[in-house]
């Protein structure tokens, strides 16, 4: 077109232009190719790594990247694998799990799951945090999350825990081993309530078939936030006896001998203190588990509230939605109707303009039009070889062509037909002096605007000579 080329409307209608930000915007899925040349190089690594993750995310299985010649994929090994390294051509690693996108405006924050994290996304350093208070304090532990998953291991926490059979959990409660858990996850609670810290002491913990007296404290960790509670758990060894059974305490002893029957007390009010402490216990962690049920109630109720509110969120997004549907099905039909009225309008201008080439072209005449400018708009055949114009003259004023017709003052006679509306007529030679009767009329439009002139030429000549004739016989 117009000295150029276009692609082909068919191939246009199955393109999709848009703009995109890859570190921002939700991604595109199934591609097939992504094309992302020379702009990694200028991200950081976080970036970088969020603009792998979305690439990763939004390829086929058997989909493709191409990076620049300056990019690579050093850095994610586990999610691309290379094709063509001087081409930069890698594709998406087949088994490869689909990793987190952590996209802007997605729910940020610590994730719970992630043990080997230091740093949670508001930048608390709770490793940091646990090593201060364990430089004071030196015992083993271990610091959990708001759901007891372990977040960090200090010193050596193997007499106290034990991974649990079964699938792999760093939950600190069932790792707990026999003798301390329902007392951590008391005190536990206890320091969530009171955002004190609580301790423990004299707790009998089974040890490679032995038991052992330790002290057991829970502290919590100061958060930038609320409900983001970290707690520091500390095992403290007591060095007791190991052959001692749980919940025997050490006996008085005598100068002398016991007797029977005072031995025999002795050891019926050390089972009953021994009853009454895990009695004592066993309050406390019922105690601690109402108050955990209550506590999910209440969260339970907020967020069956929040729901029923997304819920009527929801129905009016729907209605409007609905609305909108309609409107555009409305707003659609008006378009298909104007896309109709258009179609119909463009064969009507096709076949004016064939009718138009047409008929110019069977006229015998040289016959040019002209804008207001004096631009050529259309002349005949007849007109490109009397006038000595081509094709190429189109838009081009008639005052810089030389045409082969011998015309004073034409500038003058035209734009006298285009201010007066009036035809103007005049008898012209050409060069080889055979005689013309030009013609200006002025062009007008539908609206009955002058928009340029018309110029005709008639051949007069035989008339011309012919009257000379007759002045001659006359005369």
């Amino acid at each position: 077109m117009d000295g150029g080329y276009q692609v082909s409307k068919p191939i246009r209608e199955m393109c999709v232009f848009a703009k995109h930000d890859l570190t921002r915007n939700a991604p595109f899925s199934n591609l097939d190719l992504i094309s992302c040349r020379n702009v990694l190089i200028y991200m950081g690594p976080v970036l970088q790594k969020r603009a792998m993750r979305v690439f990763h995310y939004s390829l086929k299985p058997t989909g493709f990247l191409l990076l620049g010649k300056s990019e690579a994929i050093g850095r994610f090994p586990d999610l691309f694998v290379s094709v063509d390294r001087k081409y930069r051509i890698y594709s998406k690693k087949p088994g490869s799990t689909r990793p987190d996108l952590d996209l802007p405006g997605a729910m940020s924050g610590f994730k719970k799951t992630d043990i080997s994290r230091e740093t949670d996304e508001a930048g608390f350093d709770y490793k940091r945090e646990a090593e201060r208070i364990l430089l004071s304090k030196a015992p083993a532990g271990v610091v959990v999350d708001d759901r007891l998953q372990i977040l960090h291991f200090q010193g050596k926490t193997g007499p106290y825990l034990e991974p649990a059979p079964g699938d792999a959990s760093f939950n600190v409660i069932k790792m707990a081993r026999e003798g301390i858990r329902l007392p951590l996850r008391t005190a536990i609670h206890e320091a969530k309530k009171q955002a004190a810290p609580v301790r423990n002491e004299g707790l009998q913990v089974k040890f490679n078939g032995q038991f052992k007296e330790v002290n057991l404290e829970v502290i919590p960790l100061k958060a930038p936030h609320p409900g983001e509670g970290h707690y520091l758990i500390l095992f403290e060894d007591r060095t007791a006896s190991p052959t001692r059974k749980p919940g025997t305490r050490a006996l008085p002893h005598a100068r002398g001998k016991l007797r029977p029957g005072q031995a025999k007390r002795g050891e019926e009010n050390a089972e009953v203190a021994r009853l009454e402490e895990e009695l004592e216990a066993t309050k406390k962690h019922l105690q601690s588990i109402i108050e955990e049920s209550d506590s999910l109630n209440e969260e339970m109720r907020a967020a069956n509230e929040e729901v029923l509110s997304s819920n009527e969120e929801l129905q009016s997004l729907n209605e409007e939605l609905e609305t909108s549907k309609e409107e555009l099905e409305s707003a659609n039909e008006e378009l298909t109707t104007l896309n109709d009225e258009l179609q119909n309008r463009n064969m009507a201008l096709d076949q004016l303009n064939n009718d138009m080439i047409n008929l110019l072209t069977s006229v015998n005449l040289p016959v040019i039009m002209l804008g207001s400018d004096l631009r050529i708009r259309r002349f005949t055949p007849v007109a490109e070889k009397l006038l000595n114009i081509a094709a190429t003259d189109v838009g081009r004023s008639i005052l810089h062509i030389r045409p082969g017709m011998n015309v004073p003052d034409l500038e003058t006679s035209i734009l006298e037909v285009v201010n007066t509306s009036a035809t103007r007529e005049e008898e012209v030679q050409d060069r080889e002096g055979v005689w013309y009767s030009m013609r200006i009329r002025p062009y007008r439009t539908l609206e009955n605007r002058i928009d340029g002139a018309v110029l005709t030429w008639v051949n007069i000549d035989s008339l011309k000579r012919s009257l000379e004739q007759i002045k001659e016989s006359r005369d």
